[in-house]
């Protein structure tokens, strides 16, 4: 049960991928992306990193995606609109070389991942790993106690961006 349920978000995850490569409709491409992230979420809970996929939602769904639609929604231009909808089209260029790139990196990793032999790896270095629950308390744990000034040097670093990208946002007067 546990393999059809990996093989659906995996078919969801590429296929929205795939989604966002070929439709012209930017909007459309948002909301496929949209299910693109969800997906990898759902991949990295089901492979017991719960606090990435926690994570991937917080940060990719719920701030980069959103900032994404709102951009598209907010470029409402007249000049777009057919039949009462916003069309906001965009041309696919050098389909043919993004294709034949694409399939090579793709042939590349999936020649990578076959030849690698993740179990010996893992048994021989690792031995047997035991299965927690959830990872995200021990993540806490860490980011507070041995990992706490990165932690607070990243989060000094992005208010600085963040007032630094007010300040350029703001018009000069």
């Amino acid at each position: 049960m546990l393999n059809i349920i990996l093989i659906a978000f995996c078919i969801l995850t590429v296929g929205s991928a795939l989604w966002v490569l070929w439709t012209k409709n930017v909007l459309h491409a948002a909301f496929a992306l949209l299910l693109t992230f969800l997906g990898v979420a759902a991949l990295y809970v089901m492979a017991g990193a719960d606090f990435l996929g926690i994570t991937q939602i917080l940060v990719y769904v719920g701030g980069i995606l959103v900032l994404l639609i709102f951009g598209i929604m907010l470029t409402n231009q007249a000049g777009n609109k057919e039949g009462g909808k916003n069309m906001i089209l965009t041309e696919n260029l050098n389909r043919f070389w993004g294709i034949l790139i694409a399939g090579g990196f793709f042939g590349l990793l999936f020649y990578t991942f076959t030849q690698a032999g993740f179990q010996e790896v893992e048994q021989q270095h690792f031995g047997e790993i035991s299965n927690h629950s959830s990872t995200i308390q021990i993540t806490g744990i860490q980011l507070m106690t041995d990992y706490v000034l990165p932690f607070e040097i990243v989060g000094v670093l992005l208010m600085i961006a963040l007032v630094g990208a007010s300040f350029l946002a703001s018009k000069n007067e």
